[in-house]
């Protein structure tokens, strides 16, 4: 069964197609850029039989997310990943926002296109083109499968205390104001992960999941369901981010308004493309920012790390056990000196970080707190087009 992974943004469309057959492979992914610009460019890598995978790159016109994915299933042919595009089984599409709606991966129709334009509100910047991507694909497979995998679905399990904010009610039941979260496919895929390597079942298991990278966000996994998480209405709630500033004074927009002249959208930008980690040293990319070695670089990575070390905290608090902690995401995956700063200070809580195991590299799940430490401290690579191709066999096959 081959499925294939659909992540449309505002102008690119990112794909991953599977084999699902036995142990799910990957056979090919890539992703259209700058669609609808003058240098819109397309970028394939596929792996057949050969240990290493080919690539191919190129710049030419793609008007639409149509052309993309013409592009897309016309390489697949051409370098016989798919003898043609009936060999795809069905396609699974990223969602961003779900609203209260979704608390799983559902097959789409009418009535599950309706409920996401009713979202647009709550996502304008993704759900209106994640729908494009959708209808794209059911244009040219009209009678084939395709689902829905929600970002906010994972942590539709949390209670009201944690996603209801202290405002009035008729916000929450007019405009349904509350905290959603976001990254819940990741979240869900690693702790799954986490469980197997840990040798018990998903739903026995306490976790604390860190997704880091350009965006973070954490999330408490109390046996196998999200209880909750840092992100909010929005995905500006929350940790540090590379160009998000996270947790703020509600009030400071306002302060701006009436101290710096600034308007709403300004704000708005501000707080979404120019803070974080950019906003304090000038660099978004965690790489650089270790690589710089300024005092401004110094500084963002210990706020950073300090926002996150307070969500552990928080966190152990609510699910009063601890089986592991997560790292994940790009930073979470490859940034040791990340790691250890976050770790350090938290043995009291359980948390004893092996120094030589984090700094080794490695590939897969790997344990990197010491054989005595009360609480697992793991690195999890995420995978979340996985995790989206195995909700799509599992509802096709259902």
């Amino acid at each position: 069964m081959h499925i294939l992974v659909l992540n449309a943004g505002s102008s690119s469309l990112k794909y991953k197609l599977f084999n699902m057959a036995g142990t799910p492979r990957a056979l090919a992914h890539g992703q259209g850029e700058r669609i609808g610009q003058a240098d819109a460019s397309i970028s394939h890598h596929w792996h057949l039989d050969s240990p290493e995978p080919a690539a191919h790159a190129e710049t030419l016109p793609i008007s639409s997310q149509h052309d993309a994915l013409d592009l897309i299933v016309r390489h697949l042919e051409e370098h016989a990943v798919v003898r043609d595009a009936h060999d795809i089984a069905g396609v699974g599409h990223r969602v961003v926002h779900g609203g209260d709606r979704f608390s799983q991966p559902v097959l789409i129709d009418e009535s599950v296109l309706s409920a996401i334009y009713d979202t647009i509100s709550l996502a304008p910047l993704h759900n209106p083109a994640n729908l494009e991507g959708i209808e794209t694909a059911r244009k040219r497979w009209p009678g084939l499968a395709q689902v829905a995998v929600f970002d906010t679905a994972f942590h539709q399990t949390m209670p009201p205390e944690a996603y209801r904010y202290a405002l009035p009610t008729q916000l929450y039941t007019d405009y349904k104001v509350r905290r959603y979260g976001f990254h819940g496919t990741s979240h869900h895929f690693v702790g799954k992960a986490a469980a197997r390597w840990l040798g018990k079942p998903f739903n026995e298991v306490n976790l604390i999941s860190l997704h880091l990278g350009n965006g973070c966000s954490a999330a408490a996994i109390r046996g196998g369901a999200s209880v909750d998480t840092s992100m909010g209405l929005t995905p500006l709630e929350g940790l540090v981010m590379g160009t998000r500033s996270g947790n703020i004074d509600p009030s400071l927009p306002f302060f701006l308004a009436r101290e710096g002249q600034m308007n709403s959208g300004e704000i708005e930008f501000m707080l979404n493309q120019e803070s974080g980690l950019k906003g304090i040293c000038g660099l978004s990319d965690m790489r650089a920012i270790h690589q710089s070695g300024s005092d401004d670089a110094r500084l963002a990575e210990k706020i950073f790390a300090y926002a996150v070390k307070k969500y552990i905290g928080a966190y152990y608090a609510v699910l009063g056990h601890l089986d592991a902690v997560l790292f994940t995401g790009g930073i979470g995956e490859h940034a040791a000196f990340i790691r250890q700063q976050v770790c350090t200070g938290l043995e009291g809580l359980g948390l004893v970080l092996d120094p030589t195991a984090n700094a080794a590299p490695g590939n897969g799940c790997r344990t990197i707190s010491t054989g005595t430490s009360p609480v697992s401290i793991l690195v999890v690579p995420t995978d979340e087009e996985l995790e989206i191709a195995r909700s799509t066999a599992a509802l096709i096959g259902q």
